[in-house]
């Protein structure tokens, strides 16, 4: 059993165009540091927020499944597949598929704030794949009611997103006061994300930017004071081959 509390100043940090754009990064590149390292099928994972109207320039990716999640304000993103600038406003998602190359910018408006995750679905396969990309609209995304929760699932059962790295689960959750218990599938690494609030735990209080990391445990168990926006993703715990970081660990090891 593993409950891991990754706090915002133990997370890789970084910042585009002078500090104009500023990163917590829950999972950075190995060369940032930072507590957390990849896991699973997850390589990368960066909350950023803009200070100004901002943009990052063109820059290319390959292999990765790259995720960009708009959780406020808007940006626009501009691919030399579609070879034109796209909004995405508060609530949207979109996917890369990388493939065997893709380059991409991407604007984001002052007060803007995201999450950027990379997903590796075994570059081995993908590497010899075209490119592609998705947008969704924030309206597509199922929307459950339970007691005390909004919950809506960005990936995994009912959403229209297909991804190729496997076994992926994404939720967003606002959070009423209250004690609460959620179930925890088996064979999942989970990690929460504390949006925006905090809350307590039994290894601490869990603040605003902090990450939650849980392993080989069947619950979690937290209590509020105020509503809480967290962010749910559950990756497996095992995989059916090498991941890039389990490569490159590798070779670092000989």
């Amino acid at each position: 059993m593993s409950v891991q509390i990754i706090r915002k100043e133990n997370q890789a940090q970084g910042s585009f165009n002078g500090g104009e754009i500023i990163e917590n990064k829950p999972i950075g590149f190995n060369r940032e540091g930072g507590e957390l390292r990849a896991y699973s099928n997850l390589f990368y994972w960066a909350f950023a927020e803009a200070k100004v109207d901002s943009t990052i320039g063109l820059h290319p990716h390959q292999g990765f499944e790259i995720m960009s999640f708009v959780l406020e304000g808007q940006i626009r993103h501009y691919d030399t597949e579609g070879k034109k600038w796209i909004p995405l406003n508060e609530g949207d998602v979109q996917i890369i598929r990388a493939g065997n190359g893709i380059s991409h910018a991407e604007f984001m408006a002052k007060d803007a704030a995201m999450f950027q995750i990379w997903f590796d679905p075994g570059l081995e396969k993908t590497l010899n794949h075209p490119a592609t990309y998705d947008d969704y609209r924030q309206d597509v995304f199922s929307v459950d009611l339970e007691e005390k929760m909004k919950i809506c699932t960005l990936v995994g059962e009912g959403s229209p997103i297909q991804m190729e790295s496997p076994d992926i689960k994404i939720k967003r959750m606002k959070i009423s006061p209250g004690k609460h218990k959620l179930n925890l599938d088996d064979g999942k690494i989970h990690a929460f994300y504390l949006i925006h609030g905090d809350y307590s735990i039994k290894q601490g209080t869990v603040n605003q930017s902090d990450l939650v990391k849980i392993s080989s445990e069947d619950y979690f168990e937290f209590e509020n004071e105020n509503e809480i926006d967290l962010f749910h993703l559950a990756t497996p715990e095992k995989l059916a081959y090498p991941t890039y970081a389990e490569l490159m660990q590798a070779q670092m090891n000989k």
